[in-house]
C-alpha cells in the first residue's frame, strides 16, 4: 500500500513539474479536425498531415525517410487515413506521388529548412482543405496544434491554448517558428493553426518536437518554399 501510494505520489509530482497537459481529443470528422489525417508508413512509422487541396496533404519529409535503406520511401509506402480514430478511419487514401522541400537530407534528421512533402493523393478527399495563412506572424501569436501524438496515436489530440515563442528567417522568405504547443514525434506534420474570422488555417508544420519548446516550419504553398 504504502508503496502504491509513494508511486503515484511520484507520478503527481512529475505532472506538476512537466506542467499540466492541455491536449485534448477532437472529433477527426468534424471540422476543421478533418482535414487532418494520420500518415501510415509501411515500415511501422506515422505522423501527421494535412489536408491542403482537395487531393493533396502537406507533412514533414523527414516522415517519410527510411534509415534503413537511406532513402525515401515509395508512394506505395505510404497510407494516408482521413477520420482516424482508435483503429478505425473515415477515409483511406493512396498516394500518387511525392514532393519534398529541395535539398533534403534524410541522414541529417529534422528540423532543416526542407523538411516538408507534397503527399499527391490518387484520389480527392470529399472534406474541406484547410487554407494557408497568409497574414504575419508575430511572438506571443495564439496558435493550436493537432496531431496524432506517439503517446495517443489512436486518438486526434490538440493544444488549443500555445503560443508562438519566436520565429527564425531562413533563406528564400521561409521561417521556423518555436512554439509552446505540447507535441511528441507522431505530430510530425501536423500543422501549426492560427485562427481567422472564415475558420483556421495553415501558419507551419511541426518537424521538432522537444522539451522546451516544439519547432514548425513555415507552410510551403504550391511547390515553393
Amino acid at each position: 500500500m504504502r508503496a502504491a501510494a509513494l508511486a503515484l505520489l511520484i507520478v503527481v509530482a512529475a505532472a506538476a513539474a512537466q506542467g499540466a497537459d492541455r491536449r485534448v481529443a477532437v472529433d477527426p470528422n468534424e471540422p476543421p479536425w478533418n482535414a487532418l489525417a494520420k500518415v501510415q508508413t509501411n515500415i511501422g512509422a506515422h505522423c501527421t498531415g494535412v489536408l491542403i487541396e482537395p487531393a493533396v496533404v502537406l507533412t514533414a519529409a523527414h516522415c517519410l525517410y527510411n534509415p534503413r535503406t537511406r532513402a525515401l520511401l515509395q508512394p506505395v509506402s505510404l497510407h494516408v487515413l482521413f477520420g482516424y480514430q482508435r483503429d478505425a478511419y473515415r477515409w483511406h487514401r493512396l498516394v500518387a506521388s511525392i514532393t519534398v522541400g529541395p535539398g533534403f537530407d534524410g541522414t541529417r534528421g529534422p528540423a532543416q529548412p526542407a523538411d516538408w512533402a507534397r503527399l499527391e493523393l490518387a484520389e480527392a478527399v470529399p472534406a474541406p482543405p484547410l487554407p494557408m495563412f497568409g497574414g504575419g506572424v508575430d511572438a506571443g501569436m495564439a496558435v493550436a496544434l493537432a496531431g496524432y501524438n506517439q503517446d495517443r496515436a489512436q486518438l486526434l489530440m490538440a493544444d488549443l491554448g500555445c503560443h508562438v515563442l519566436r520565429i527564425v528567417g531562413l533563406p528564400g522568405g521561409a521561417r521556423f517558428l518555436a512554439h509552446d504547443c505540447a507535441a511528441t514525434r507522431g505530430t510530425s506534420g501536423a500543422p501549426l493553426l492560427v485562427r481567422q474570422d472564415s475558420g483556421w488555417a495553415v501558419i507551419a508544420i511541426n518537424v521538432a518536437a522537444g522539451r522546451a519548446e516544439n519547432l514548425a516550419r513555415s507552410a510551403p504553398c504550391g511547390n515553393s518554399p
